[in-house]
């Protein structure tokens, strides 16, 4: 029985590849022509973690609410592994509009290495059309809040409107704004929050799973955001 195999090249998902001589290990090595990309086969590989679609899989599964260690035991491969993907992601969120009619701005609660290391996020959102729109990072006061208004002008965003809750620093932040205060107003983002908890694992209240570093701490978020914003990873 003829069995035939369709190699993609990992680099740059082209079809013209030919062989290009046999590795040390006896093993068949390829190359693509059309970015000279050289590489092994994936029915050839012994682990895992060096298959060609496994990167986006692992960033999928960090952003369907899966931890770090859950991901290396389903998909047979090293927690450094995971990290790695992790930490080497580089997805970030562009506005998708210059003007928005209503920004709803609030605060979420996450954490580094323990409970007593608070850190917080401070983010706006566009309920209709569930955009992240810019964040932020730091302490639960107004240098944070200020922070992100600051970054909504960097970004050269304008909109008619912006919804808070009734926090003292977002008063004051969005002071020369058409700011309006209360509940009623930021529903779309408190959904959005309890989806963000779903969505990131060491978000979930009362999980095991946290972040030691800001520097993961952060790419996970970003890379969530990104999956919230694009649909994909």
């Amino acid at each position: 029985m003829k069995i035939e195999i369709t190699l993609k090249c990992p680099n740059c998902a082209g079809t013209d590849i030919v062989k290009n001589g046999i590795k040390k290990s006896e093993i068949q090595n390829y190359i693509c022509k059309t970015c000279n990309r050289q590489f092994i086969g994936d029915h050839a590989l012994t682990y895992k973690g060096c298959h060609s679609g496994q990167y986006q899989k692992i960033e999928l599964m960090l952003v369907r609410n899966v931890g770090i260690r859950d991901i290396a035991e389903i998909e047979n491969v090293s927690t450094s592994t995971v990290l790695s993907v992790l930490t080497k992601s580089d997805k970030t969120i562009t506005p998708k509009q210059k003007h928005y009619d209503i920004l709803e701005v609030d605060e979420f609660w996450t954490y580094i290495s323990k409970k007593d290391t608070k850190l917080w996020l401070i983010y706006a959102y566009h309920r209709t059309s569930g955009e992240i729109v810019a964040w932020v990072f730091g302490k639960r006061d107004y240098k944070t809040a200020k922070k992100l208004r600051d970054k909504i002008t960097q970004l050269g965003l304008t909109f008619s409107t912006i919804a808070t809750d009734s926090w003292d620093s977002f008063i004051k932040a969005f002071k020369s704004d058409n700011h309006i205060i209360g509940k009623k107003y930021t529903i779309g983002i408190e959904g959005n929050n309890c989806r963000l908890r779903h969505r990131i694992r060491r978000a979930v209240r009362k999980t095991c799973c946290f972040s030691k570093i800001m520097f993961n701490h952060i790419k996970a978020f970003r890379l969530a955001f990104f999956y919230i914003n694009y649909g994909h990873v």
